[in-house]
């Protein structure tokens, strides 16, 4: 399967691309070591090891270990790695070679501006169109903030958020959804490895009973309450300015991840209408390692089931209106002026 991580190829290759950060194309690395090293922490840090006793998992493990014999480059190990994943039995694996260590990566995700781009907000007369191009970057945020201060300024007779080729990010998908909400939502459940160590179900309704909610913003502090909890609440909190109108919101097989929670929330608060494919199926949350030789290794330390769809990894969201993705937006104006 393509791998739409919750912090996107588009991300990694922005950091292959930041200063601080290299694509080593010289063989200085032990590939069986590395190979090793790779299958150690993912079982040390999986959401669920027991997935990685499934042949396709025993599959992929032992496909690595025999390109860690032929490769004869970090890079062609890297792309090796990368064929072998594409069609993996989970998302949100990936491996890359950097000059900075996992911590140092983690310190610029949560500071990462993509330089302008990831929201834009377009006029069909008095329609408000939001295209969202990803979920990461804090001035993605800050357009989505602009464009509903925006929005209140204007008599506007609906809101159309395009999502059809939104692969994910982080999580401006928040304030995307919060600024469209009249009271405080819970929109889902990250399930660590905590949980699958003793139970062999999904959460249910009085398992989250209790469970203090995270509405924070860092990454790292997402990163440490998956993993030192069995379970992390979701919520998300009215912001202002408020929109009441009528929102569609537009989906396609591509859209992923963090976009997949941002269209399941919507969908679930009643405010939205989805129109559009089936989306991707792929919504982990996953974390970054330090691997032998300069790599990386990013894997998913959390499932996510929303409270209104369940478990979203390979399942997808299923649209109100299910169509060709790129007819979609014609049917949402069609919606609004019949």
């Amino acid at each position: 399967m393509p791998r739409y991580p919750l912090f996107t190829a588009s991300l990694l290759a922005l950091a292959l691309a930041a200063p601080g950060l290299a694509q080593d194309t010289q063989s200085h690395a032990d590939f069986p070591a590395l190979a090793d090293a790779i299958n150690s922490t993912m079982h040390a840090h999986h959401y669920n090891p027991a997935e990685l006793d499934s042949p396709a998992y025993l599959a992929v493990e032992q496909a690595v270990r025999e390109l860690a014999q032929t490769a004869t480059t970090d890079e062609a190990f890297r792309i090796g790695f990368e064929a072998i994943w594409d069609d993996g039995p989970f998302s949100h694996v990936d491996l890359r070679h950097e000059d900075r260590d996992a911590e140092a990566v983690t310190d610029w995700i949560d500071t990462l501006r993509i330089g302008g781009g990831g929201a834009a907000l377009s006029w069909n007369g008095d329609i408000a169109v939001l295209t969202v191009n990803t979920m990461m970057g804090l001035d993605t945020i800050e357009e989505i903030e602009a464009a509903y201060d925006e929005i209140a300024t204007h008599e506007t007779t609906a809101l159309i958020i395009d999502l059809r080729a939104n692969r994910g990010g982080m999580f401006a998908f928040k304030p995307l959804v919060e600024h469209v909400l009249a009271g405080p939502l819970d929109i889902g459940v990250f399930v660590s490895q905590g949980w699958n160590a003793h139970m062999d179900r999904a959460p249910r309704p009085q398992d989250i009973t209790g469970v203090e909610p995270w509405t924070g913003w860092s990454i790292r502090d997402f990163w440490d309450s998956a993993q030192a909890n069995d379970l992390t609440l979701a919520r998300l909190n009215p912001d202002g300015p408020h929109y009441a109108g009528p929102v569609y919101v537009l989906v396609s097989e591509r859209t992923a991840s963090a976009a997949e929670i941002a269209a399941d929330a919507l969908q679930a608060s009643g405010r939205a209408t989805l129109i559009g494919e089936v989306t991707a199926g792929q919504m982990l949350s996953q974390r970054v390692y330090d691997m032998p030789g300069g790599f990386q290794l990013y894997l998913p330390i959390a499932d996510y089931y929303s409270l209104a769809s369940g478990r979203i990894e390979g399942v997808d969201l299923t649209p109100d209106m299910q169509q060709d993705a790129e007819t979609a937006l014609e049917t949402a104006l069609g919606l609004v002026r019949p």
